[in-house]
């Protein structure tokens, strides 16, 4: 069996450079450009810029971070396609957790033999 080297995972993959920027309104989030570009650091107009949402839901628990790519063709597209992406991953974020809880609620705790018994007691299956 081979075996695979734990830093082949760290290898960046010079075909898919980007060069990133960040733009704000310092009020709802933030919008990240991510333009291609070769490995000398030029455009690269073969591929797509890619632009990806982010805000802050607030939770009970504190603040999540929420990550969305947001489907547009230039930054002010971008900035008016920002809430609705904004929505649907709060909405996707929000069925992922009550998914995990019911799996969470789902685990059965199960005494073991001899419940009451020295050595008995409650273990998850």
């Amino acid at each position: 069996m081979e075996t695979q080297n734990p830093t082949d995972e760290l290898q960046m993959d010079p075909d898919g450079l980007y060069r990133e920027e960040v733009f704000s309104d310092q009020r709802v989030g933030s919008i990240r450009r991510l333009t291609p570009v070769d490995t000398n650091g030029n455009d690269d107009a073969g591929r797509d810029v890619v632009y990806v949402g982010q805000a802050q839901l607030s939770t009970p628990m504190g603040n999540l971070p929420i990550a969305f790519e947001i489907p547009a063709d230039s930054l002010g597209a971008a900035a008016e396609g920002f809430a609705a992406g904004a929505a649907e991953a709060v909405e996707r974020t929000a069925r992922e957790i009550e998914e995990m809880r019911r799996e969470q609620a789902s685990q059965i705790v199960v005494p073991k033999a001899g419940g009451g018994m020295p050595g008995g007691g409650i273990h998850m299956p």
